[in-house]
């Protein structure tokens, strides 16, 4: 393409991104002063919120790792519960997260709910839970997430499609004949939550956001609001 036909090209897509919309809907309120002492109820209220809401896919959220040499990444997933323990989530131990957890075992999560105009944000440290729990995860779910789990090398170079489609024809047979079958780098994780931050958003930008921070050593939390 000549320098014209990018400069046009950017315009068009500068046009397109600025005529966007934010929350052209009507918003919930939200009043921090009713919120519970702890986050994970009000999550698992705004979840079903969220749900009543009709918002696609509510289940999934961002997740951020740091590699070995500090460098941040990111990518999408499931949530697979939310508990006293902390927000859970599986995936290979092999994967380039699961290498990542390895060396650093902390991350952050990230929720966004915008049929209401939502953001939820989960920071702490990560534990990889026991085989026994990790199997039982794999088995919860679909025929198809164990048939995903035995294709296994997740994150590797891959030669050629078709190569990924032998793979995932000999998995899902194998899914279907061994519904019990194990893998063994298939592991549960857990986000024990320091600091949970829910955020409100408001057509006139006067964002509420309420951080909950837990307190060194009392086992409770603090809560304090930010500025948008």
């Amino acid at each position: 393409m000549t320098d014209a036909s990018d400069s046009t090209a950017h315009r068009a897509f500068l046009g397109l991104l600025h005529a966007q919309r934010v929350w052209d809907i009507e918003l919930p309120a939200f009043d921090p002063a009713t919120a519970p002492p702890a986050p994970l109820p009000l999550f698992h209220a705004w979840f079903a919120e969220a749900v009543a809401a009709g918002q696609a896919e509510p289940h999934t959220m961002t997740l951020a790792t740091v590699d070995e040499e500090g460098l941040p990444d990111v990518r999408t997933l499931m949530l697979h519960d939310a508990d006293a323990r902390g927000w859970h989530f599986a995936t290979h131990a092999t994967s380039a997260k699961g290498r990542e957890l390895a060396a650093r075992p902390y991350a952050a999560l990230g929720f966004y709910w915008p049929a209401q105009g939502r953001q939820l944000r989960v920071r702490g440290p990560v534990t990889a839970c026991s085989p026994a729990e990790s199997s039982a995860d794999l088995h919860a779910r679909s025929a198809g997430a164990l048939a995903s789990a035995l294709v296994g090398r997740q994150s590797e170079v891959l030669g050629s499609t078709t190569e990924l489609d032998r793979a995932s024809d000999a998995a899902w047979q194998r899914a279907r004949e061994e519904p019990d079958a194990e893998v063994a780098s298939w592991t549960r994780y857990v986000v024990e939550p320091h600091e949970v931050e829910f955020f409100q958003g408001d057509a006139r930008r006067r964002h509420v956001r309420l951080r909950y921070r837990r307190e060194d050593g009392a086992g409770g939390w603090e809560r304090e609001l930010l500025w948008p």
